[in-house]
């Protein structure tokens, strides 16, 4: 996974530069584009951090980027700033997804309180992500029986009961059980339920 980057987009050479400075000044790296085009051009697909937006840019606005950005399917949490008068804009973007927006004129500590909590949400969202990962790469080494057993389980139902539904003695359910819980590495039902869970999002 690469270093977590801001991602500042702007047509505005002076407010890229400032805000370009004030986040390497506090050790946190960062990354201007001019436009919305440029930024996806150089966008890695294993892009990590966050993205802060301009709202109303030539070419393509933030609202138009976030749409793009859903329609790839990049997950990157997205700041919007916006002038006053577009606050409905930016209640827009929020519908898209994006993680805050930040109204003109703000100080130093909001922007980096905004950055710090989406960098913070990127981060568990991705670790997240490689738990239900690692849980579909551990569901798939089941058996057909096996995962039938597992569904079962996941759906609450006693052995007595899985064992009716397949046409399988209680024991022999037991001994699967016994199997999924290995192959998944779970050390408890509530956590073989859990990763089945995640798995299935």
């Amino acid at each position: 996974m690469p270093e977590p980057t801001v991602h500042i987009i702007d047509d505005d050479d002076a407010v890229r530069d400032s805000l370009s400075f004030l986040l390497s000044s506090m050790k946190i790296p960062a990354v201007a584009y001019p436009s919305g085009a440029a930024f996806l051009a150089a966008l890695p697909k294993d892009a990590a951090g966050c993205v802060v937006t301009d709202i109303r840019m030539p070419e393509m606005t933030g609202l138009e980027l976030l749409q793009r950005l859903n329609a790839d399917g990049v997950k990157l949490p997205v700041i919007v700033i916006t002038g006053h008068a577009d606050v409905p804009l930016a209640v827009e973007a929020m519908k898209l997804g994006a993680a805050d927006f930040l109204e003109k004129p703000f100080d130093e500590d909001t922007l980096l309180g905004a950055v710090r909590a989406a960098l913070d949400r990127q981060k568990h969202d991705g670790e997240v992500e490689s738990h239900h990962a690692r849980a579909r790469a551990l569901i798939a080494t089941l058996s057909a029986r096996e995962k039938q057993v597992l569904d079962g389980l996941v759906a609450g139902h006693p052995n007595k009961t899985i064992a009716f539904d397949l046409g399988i003695s209680p024991r022999t359910v037991e001994i699967y059980r016994a199997n999924v819980m290995t192959k998944m590495q779970a050390g408890s039902l509530s956590e073989l339920v859990r990763m089945a869970l995640g798995a299935a999002e």
